[in-house]
Formats: C-alpha cells, sequence, structure tokens
C-alpha cells in the first residue's frame, strides 16, 4: 500500500467513502456468506464438496480485504493537498529521464486506492522513486536506486495537484 507509517494513506474525500461504501457491503455481505457456506455443507460428504470449498475460500477472500479496508481507513489522512513548491504525497509529477528530455512519465504520488479513480500510474512514496523525489521541486534532478540495482537519474519538469 502506498503509504508512509508516519504519515498514513492520503486519500481524496471521494477514496475514502468509496473505500468504506466497498467495506460496509462486504461487512453487510457476512450473513449471506455465512448462509451460503452452510447451505453447501448440508450438500454431504465436506471431502468432495467443490461448492463448500470454494464458498470457505471465498469468505477467505472476503475477511481479508474487510481487514485490509479497516486497517487502510483507520489509518487514513483524508482531505485535499494543499498548495506547496515541494513535492507531495497527492502531487501530480512529470519527470525526465536523465539523458533523454523527450521521455517523460506522468505519474500521482500517492496511494493505489486513490488509482482507482484516475488513470494515471500511481507511485507509492514508498517506492524507489517516490521516496527520491518526495519533498523536492520542480527543476529538481535526483538520483535513486531502481529494484533493478540500476542508478537512475530523473528531472522534475512538471508538478501539478492531484483532483480527483
Amino acid at each position: 500500500m502506498a503509504t508512509d507509517s508516519n504519515q498514513g494513506t492520503w486519500l481524496t474525500q471521494e477514496a475514502y467513502d468509496r473505500l468504506k461504501g466497498e467495506l460496509d457491503e462486504l461487512i453487510a455481505n457476512r450473513p449471506a456468506m455465512a448462509a451460503e457456506i452452510n447451505a453447501r455443507r448440508e450438500e454431504g460428504d465436506l471431502r468432495e464438496n467443490g461448492g463448500y470449498h470454494a464458498a470457505k475460500e471465498e469468505q477467505g477472500k472476503q475477511e481479508g480485504r474487510i481487514r485490509q479496508l479497516e486497517d487502510l481507513l483507520r489509518g487514513a489522512k483524508v482531505g485535499e493537498v494543499k498548495a506547496s513548491d515541494e513535492i507531495q504525497i497527492g502531487t501530480v509529477v512529470t519527470i525526465a529521464f536523465d539523458g533523454d528530455p523527450d521521455d517523460t512519465e506522468k505519474f500521482l504520488l500517492g496511494s493505489r486506492e486513490i488509482g482507482a479513480t484516475t488513470d494515471l500510474t500511481v507511485y507509492s512514496p514508498d517506492s524507489a522513486l517516490g521516496a527520491a523525489i518526495l519533498g523536492h521541486k520542480e527543476g529538481d534532478t535526483v538520483s535513486y536506486k531502481a529494484p533493478n540495482g540500476a542508478e537512475l537519474s530523473v528531472k522534475i519538469v512538471g508538478t501539478e495537484l492531484f483532483e480527483a
């Protein structure tokens, strides 16, 4: 998850409301899931009951998502990004790769959960690139170590506030 343990996960109000709605729906679905499991259990021998095992697996996935959403929402910082010269979580950043000023990439520095509301690629502030540019300004050149071990440099050529 795109989060910094000191900052929590930044979410727009729209993203928070969408995730809270998903959580509420999953919790409301618990009785129906339990009823499905009970119905499948009554079909007979559990060792050979594919429907029962599929229902239990689905329940596990839903409970995992519930825990994930609860953790995310509990630590979420909700609101709009404040205008700043420095790159912060919630900034849309355009970078140019060193040696090729025409090779640019535009992305949102933030949470993948916000990414569901935009077509932009989302980089976590905990990623190598995200951590390198956090706190820098337009015009700065920063270097970072990519996950494959390569040293890369990028120039920050543009910044703007994210608008959902």
